[in-house]
């Protein structure tokens, strides 16, 4: 914005040539733009994915499914949300824990 209020100017030559050489305005990709700017979007998306894997230990648990470590360290760790909606969704019908990580839902057997 400064350099279009700079019109054809020595000034916005000067300007220019300045901005060549400093990186650190935005735009360009600066430490603080990339931690909080980009971090920001990074930790929201954590954030969900925290809050979907909770939600299906929390379905297992009000069930009364066991959930062994191995399960739980395995849903917690996990950053994909189609992954984690997919859990969440057979974490209504499973009848035991291992059986969120069937690839296909047709693959978990019937609790007839």
């Amino acid at each position: 914005m400064l350099e279009v209020g700079l019109e054809n100017t020595p000034a916005r030559k000067k300007w220019r040539e300045l901005m060549a050489v400093i990186t650190n305005f935005p735009g360009r990709g600066t430490f603080i733009e990339e931690t909080y700017l980009g971090g920001k979007a990074d930790g929201k998306a954590e954030g969900k994915a925290e809050g979907k894997a909770e939600g299906v230990l929390r379905v297992l648990k009000r069930r009364g499914i066991a959930v062994p470590d191995e399960v739980r360290q395995r849903v917690s760790e996990c950053t994909d949300p189609d992954t984690l909606d997919r859990w969440l969704d057979q974490a209504v019908t499973v009848s035991n824990a291992e059986d969120l990580f069937a690839e296909d839902p047709k693959d978990v057997p019937d609790q007839a």
